[in-house]
């Protein structure tokens, strides 16, 4: 059996394999996805050596949860890690729409419902555990607080560390593609992790000196993931149409991510080789999650993280000013 690197989260016990499962395609992410390769996928990803795997109620109105909870339940509980989110509860649709409006291919007769609350954060993992088909999760993060209101993040947290003292989690944190609220939390002590998306990357590195510093700071960990942005980063060479947070990617930012594409195959490495090892330079940096849909996905990322990318395209990369120095903090 294949076994890849871990790396403590935090100060906690926990270790995480520096490359995770992100679930959300197992939600049926933008097309649909069939329970077979759903199970495939998450096959092939153990048999590779990952332990890690994070999903979301909002991923595919609790789908994703549902299918990595069947696919896992074949391997020993203790083996393997996952984490949850709160903050949307799932409740029945009182207009009930053919298709999910949110990104899922999925009907849409649930609906989420922001909730931050003491309630709502514990109906919600309750929910979470039924669909995982477990007893507990390891990790539990207030997602995406920030598009919610200012300060759900930290209402969110004050629960979620009740929950962390009682051992029903082991650690807590927040999911988010904003730094706002996150330099506070960190320096406060309140969050062990936070899954920062897309802020912390090869083409931008905007959470470094806001995030990844303060977490050093506290003995706490980042979770990277949308280290591809979108699809940006995510092929040899950055097509004129690629997308970037979602959305058409600017031309200045596609030219950006050619110019390190470039640099990348000068040093004999890809753009999206660099982009999965980028962030685990980084001493703060516990796991890069990267979603994946099927088993021929899980092997072409795990084949990308294994091959060495070799030391001096970073310091080309500073040398160009498309990183900043800072960033290649090693462990």
């Amino acid at each position: 059996m294949t076994e890849l690197p871990t790396r403590p989260l935090g100060s906690t016990s926990l270790r995480l394999t520096e490359i995770g499962f992100g679930a959300a395609s197992l939600g049926n992410l933008y097309r649909a996805t069939t329970d077979e390769e759903a199970s495939a996928a998450v096959e092939r990803a153990w048999d590779a050596g990952i332990r890690y795997f994070d999903t979301a109620p909002h991923y595919g109105l609790g789908l994703s949860e549902q299918r990595l909870g069947r696919a896992l339940a074949r391997y020993p509980r203790h083996e393997y890690i996952v984490s949850t989110k709160v903050g949307r509860l799932l409740e029945a649709n009182p207009r009930p729409t053919p298709v999910d409006t949110e990104g899922f291919d999925v009907p849409g007769d649930l609906r989420r419902v922001w909730d931050f609350s003491r309630d709502g954060v514990r109906r919600s993992l309750d929910d979470s555990l039924t669909r995982l088909r477990t007893d507990h999760v390891e990790i539990v993060y207030a997602h995406d607080p920030d598009q919610f209101r200012a300060g759900a993040a930290r209402e969110a947290v004050v629960e979620l560390a009740e929950l962390r003292s009682q051992g029903v989690v082991r650690a807590i944190g927040v999911g988010t593609n904003s730094v706002d609220e996150l330099t506070d939390l960190f320096r406060d002590g309140l969050i062990d992790v936070a899954m920062l998306a897309g802020r912390y990357t090869l083409l931008e590195q905007g959470g470094l000196h806001s995030v990844l510093q303060p977490a050093l700071e506290a003995h706490a960990s980042i979770v990277a993931v949308g280290v591809f942005n979108t699809g940006l980063l995510s092929t040899a060479w950055p097509a004129s149409n690629a997308k970037y947070d979602y959305s058409q990617a600017p031309p200045d930012l596609v030219a950006r991510a050619r110019q390190l594409a470039i640099i990348c195959e000068r040093h004999g490495t890809t753009l999206p080789q660099a982009a999965i090892a980028f962030p685990l330079l980084h001493a703060a940096v516990a796991s890069v999650a990267i979603g994946m849909r099927t088993a021929e996905q899980v092997e072409s990322n795990v084949a990308r993280y294994k091959r060495s990318v070799p030391d001096d395209l970073w310091a080309d990369l500073i040398d160009s000013h498309l990183i900043d120095p800072a960033a290649v903090l090693i462990r």
